[in-house]
């Protein structure tokens, strides 16, 4: 056990202090830079005393880059990411752990393997599939001689398309498979006592009733700590949107910032684009205020 001693409380505020400062300075400079007028923002240095345009600068903001719809789209787009990556890891894992079958433990591994592979490896191959959700059976007809029989006999030329672009579908599906949730839920689902799924099986419960009655509501805070990393993953993704989004009726508010850059040739407004951070932080900052706890909860303890 750690002493407690005088000397080795004050040197452990100042740490905490120190690390506070590190954390809270750049989002200060931000709300500073948010709320002075454009001579102000732009001379050098600028002026750390906070200025009085902040509620101007904000509404500027909202209005130029109409971040009331993007906002709606963000928090379409986090929400069904974080909820599909909750719901399909749980499952992956309750397969994984649940169920023997050949193979399960390299399946797991390859499932593994993934997280190191970011999606800015995989954009290529994933926005193909977003184009065209249907080219690999398309692909399978094509190698198979199946499509060149069909149109030889019939006359008909198989052509499968179904296109995700552009669309809410498009933004959340491709990204719902998660190596870390199903890594998660796996560990825990290990920890579940024998005896627990014996007497569920003696009780008459099938596999689905165990695991929407028994597991899932074992797993409330590894759900919670799941959920709160992924709607920020996803809130804060931006290549992704950029690029299946053509349309700006479903771009998200994190692409729309772009909206907020400074014209070339003119006086950069960096208190407008400081304003527009400020509004899309808001959403995931509640986030992180509400589910808190649980959080934390999630990611240390050990009591299920």
């Amino acid at each position: 056990m750690v002493e407690r001693t005088p000397i080795l409380n004050f040197f452990t505020h100042v740490i905490l202090f120190l690390g506070f400062v590190v954390a809270v300075a750049p989002l200060a400079i931000v709300a500073i830079a948010a709320s002075h007028n454009l001579a102000d923002v732009n001379r050098v240095p600028m002026s750390l005393i906070p200025g009085t345009d902040f509620w101007v600068n904000l509404k500027t903001a909202w209005t130029t880059a109409n971040l009331g719809p993007k906002l709606l789209n963000s928090l379409i787009f986090a929400g069904g990411v974080a909820a599909g990556k909750v719901i399909l890891s749980a499952l992956t894992a309750f397969s994984l752990v649940y169920f023997r079958y050949p193979g399960r433990h390299l399946i797991f591994w390859l499932i593994f393997v993934t997280l190191m592979l970011p999606l800015e490896v995989r954009i290529v191959p994933t926005y193909a599939v977003a184009a065209n959700v249907l080219s690999p059976y398309q692909a399978i007809l094509d190698v198979t001689g199946i499509s060149w029989l069909i149109e030889k006999v019939s006359g008909i030329q198989v052509s499968l398309e179904l296109g995700l672009l552009n669309s809410y579908p498009g933004l959340i599906l491709p990204l719902v498979a998660t190596a870390t949730g199903t890594f998660l839920y796996r560990q825990f689902f290990l920890t579940v006592p024998d005896e627990l799924t014996e007497a569920a099986r003696m009780d008459g419960a099938g596999s689905l009733r165990f695991f929407i009655d028994i597991l899932m509501p074992l797993s409330r805070t590894n759900m919670a700590a799941l959920g709160t990393i992924m709607f920020l993953w996803a809130w804060n993704q931006y290549l992704w949107p950029l690029l299946v989004t053509t349309d700006p009726s479903h771009a998200t508010a994190v692409t729309e910032l772009k909206q907020l850059i400074p014209n070339i040739g003119g006086l950069p407004e960096w208190h407008i684009a400081m304003a527009g951070t400020l509004i899309v932080m808001l959403p995931p900052l509640a986030v992180v205020v509400l589910m808190q706890r649980w959080f934390v909860r999630g990611l240390i303890s050990t009591e299920k």
